[in-house]
This record gives C-alpha cells, structure tokens and sequence, in this order.
C-alpha cells in the first residue's frame, strides 16, 4: 500500500516546514516537496492547524503484565500511548511478575505481549544482586540494556546493587557494549516516609542530596568501567554541574528527566493528593526551570514518562497518605501535551521537543528506524494540533486505572491520529515485539 501524507507543516531533520512523506509497505521512501505528485498513492491531507510528526519513543514505561495486570496491562498501556502520539515503548523488567532478570522471565513477558499490543513494544533487562551472569544471556535475547535500582525498589523480587555490585553489573555491561540504566537514589539519605497528607513532608523524605549523591556513585563506576551509563528520571537540578562535567570528560553517560518533572511543582500540589507521588518527588518551581535549562543546554538528553501505574486503593485516595500510597505518576498519554504546554510557555519549539521524546529515546537504545521521518524509516507518524487545548478527563485516559497528578488540567496540544507503520493504530493491536538490533 502507498501512501501520501501532505503536511504544510512537518517536524523533518530538526526543522519544521512543509512536506509530501510517501509511505509504501509501511516504509518511508521518500520526502518531497508539498506540491509533489500522488503517482497513485491514497494521499493523507493534513489541515493547515495540524504538524506531522514522528511516532514518539517512550523508553520508560511500567506495563507491569503480567503479574500485576490490575495496575496495568499491554492492551491499556499500548492503547494509551498510541493515543498520546507514542508508537514504541520498552517496558521496564520490574513490577511484572516474574521480574524480567533471565531470559526464562522474558520469555514469560514476551509471550505475555503477543498479539496484544497497538504500539510496538521492546523490554529491559533487569540488573539485580546475584545475575550479573544472567546479562550476557538476556543481551542476546534482545533486551534493550538493563535497568538497576541503587536502593530499595518498592517490590520484594527486585532487589537494588550496592557499590560494588554496580561496578560489578556495569563491567559486566561494558564488555557486552550494552547500557545500564539506574534508578539513582542514596538510600543511606532518604528517610522512610512519615504518614502524613502533607507533601512537603513526604518531598523533605527524599532530598535532592539523596540523588546526588547517587548520581556521583554512578559517574564513578562508569568512569572506573568505562560501561555506559544512564541516569532515569532525573528530578533534582542541582546534579546537573557534575552530569555536565562528567560528559565533559568523556564519561559514557546519558541522562532522562520526565513530564512531570518539567511541568508540575511542589508547591502546587494539595494535601493529600497522593496522584502526585513519585520517586524521586516533584520538586520546586525553580528547580523546575533549572531543569528546563539543562534540556536546552544538552545536559539531560531525552524526557519519557516514567509511567508508573497502580491500582487506587495504592495510592492510598481516600486517607490521601504519602507515606503509605504508592509512588508513581501515570501520563503516558499525556507526555507530549504536557511538555508541548510547558514548551512553548518557554519559547522552546516543537522540533525540540520531538528531538527529546522521539528521535533521543530512540537513539539512545539503538532504533535506527525509529523516532525521526526520514527515508527508510518506519512510518511511525502523528497528527498533531498544536494549537488546540482540552481539559484533562482521568477517567476518559486509555491506562487502565483512572488515576493522574493531571486530572482537570489544561493543557496544549491534541493528538488527532496515530499511525503505525503505515496504518492508523484502531481495532485489532498489531504492534510488533521489538529486539535490540531492530533495523
């Protein structure tokens, strides 16, 4: 099938301008000028309010299947992506049941998926006390890296490495020239939680020392192993000097932050709303916009979701208690209206945002073929009104579970259809199952 997509505005190469993207067997062949020939092709003509973009890379989602399906699942969390313009997410190994920490619990999570997927999906490994053998199998299973907690990660199975054992994993990881991901916080600094609806109490729990100093630990062990590094979910801005020096000095590190970190706000967050919950916490407005300067400036590289789903009753809803709900924030669908909001807010443009949540997260796990419009590229694309505003419905998201920090937001920015190699994500999943490698 040969497709045309019109678009007098387009995301192509970091720049946005006009452009025809024809599409054949779900490929892009070519981009051409706005005015080109069909040449037969069923052409897709985008309005004047509407940009073409790239399908997203959401390289930081929780779809916890199987095992903890309640929270989540691969049909809700594939539908939601699709429907906030994300066509690949790679599934984080732990708060599934088994955690995937050999390639028997990946074959578990991979037969899971199979045949119930609207977007195409890769998974991590998992890097935990006792399996640093187990790596070099799951790296020719096709993970895409493996994800490491530096303290206690909220599930029993999932246990977290200390010093020596992140040296020991990252070693591991150099030779096989794949990438560790760390959960980078100090547990020797964080504080157990005190049971209270008051968020600055829960925020005062967990420092930003806390990441710092695990940040550090982690630029240590990879300048001593030479493995490469990432650091997800940043929250606390003042790590970004040693981050910038670390990379500076050639160390192999890469650094993510999230939607909710560039758009929410301590002191905007109610007491007892534990929606809000997230570790690391959302912190200050002015570490927000120092966050913010750290994208523009190159220091962090990609922003993902960090979705991280639970059933309502976790989230302690009806005592509102921080110290006992469940952390995490649930936005996969709304990542590319949140940061669009807050971008353009900051006079950053559209194409820089697709540089950091479509063509970074893929880059940064090896897919090729991902992220960008581009000749020989999937066509993985998105229309999108980045004009239109809409009110934020919990209860009408794709997730399975009606809980988001941003429920009865305005927020800026509607996707209008997703299409996935070629055809429009609706009815029947057909999104594949990706290995490290997919080119």
């Amino acid at each position: 099938m040969t497709l045309l997509f019109r678009a007098p505005r387009a995301v192509v190469d970091g720049t946005e301008r006009p452009a025809a993207v024809r599409v054949v067997d779900g490929r892009i062949t070519a981009i051409e000028p706005l005015t080109a020939d069909a040449d037969g092709a069923e052409v897709v003509e985008l309005a004047g309010d509407e940009v073409l973009l790239p399908g997203l890379v959401d390289t930081h989602v929780h779809v916890n299947d199987p095992g903890r399906a309640d929270w989540e699942g691969f049909p809700s969390a594939t539908l939601a992506a699709a429907a906030g313009g994300v066509t690949t997410v790679v599934d984080m190994p732990l708060n599934s049941l088994p955690p995937t920490t050999d390639v028997r619990a990946l074959r578990v999570k991979q037969e899971a998926a199979t045949g119930r997927v609207h977007v195409d999906v890769g998974f991590w490994g998992g890097a935990v006390p006792g399996n640093a053998g187990e790596l070099a199998a799951l790296h020719e299973a096709g993970v895409f890296g493996f994800k490491c907690f530096l303290l206690d990660s909220g599930v029993a199975e999932f246990g977290h490495l200390d010093p020596d054992q992140l040296a020991e994993h990252l070693g591991v990881t150099a030779g096989l020239g794949a990438l560790l991901i760390a959960h980078a916080e100090d547990g020797g600094i964080v504080e157990a939680p005190p049971n209270s609806r008051d968020y600055a109490d829960f925020l005062a729990s967990r420092p930003r020392a806390a990441e710092d100093s695990a940040i550090a630990e982690v630029i240590a062990a990879a300048r001593a192993t030479g493995g490469r590094a990432h650091v997800v979910h940043l929250s606390s801005s003042d790590a970004l000097p040693m981050i910038a020096a670390a990379k500076d000095e050639g160390v192999a590190l890469t650094v993510e932050t999230c939607p909710h970190y560039l758009t929410l706000t301590a002191e905007d967050v109610p007491d007892g709303a534990t929606e809000f919950k997230c570790c690391p916490p959302i912190r200050e407005a002015a570490n927000r916009e120092l966050l913010w300067e750290g994208l523009r400036d190159g220091v962090i590289d990609v922003v993902v979701s960090d979705h991280s789903p639970c059933t309502p009753d976790l989230k302690r809803l009806d005592s509102g208690d921080f110290g006992e709900a469940w952390g995490g924030v649930s936005s996969l669908q709304l990542g590319l209206p949140a940061v669009w909001t807050g971008a353009r807010e900051r006079g950053v443009g559209l194409s820089e945002v697709v540089g950091w949540m479509a063509e970074g997260p893929a880059d940064l796990v090896g897919l090729a073929r991902k992220g960008r419009i581009a000749v020989d590229c999937d066509a993985d694309l998105v229309v999108f009104a980045p004009d239109d505003t809409f009110t934020v419905d919990a209860a009408a998201l794709r997730h399975r579970n009606p809980v988001t920090p941003y429920h009865g937001a305005t927020l800026r920015g509607v996707v209008r259809s997703t299409w996935l190699r070629g055809a429009p994500v609706a009815g029947e999943p057909r999104g594949r199952l990706l290995r490290r490698g997919h080119a």
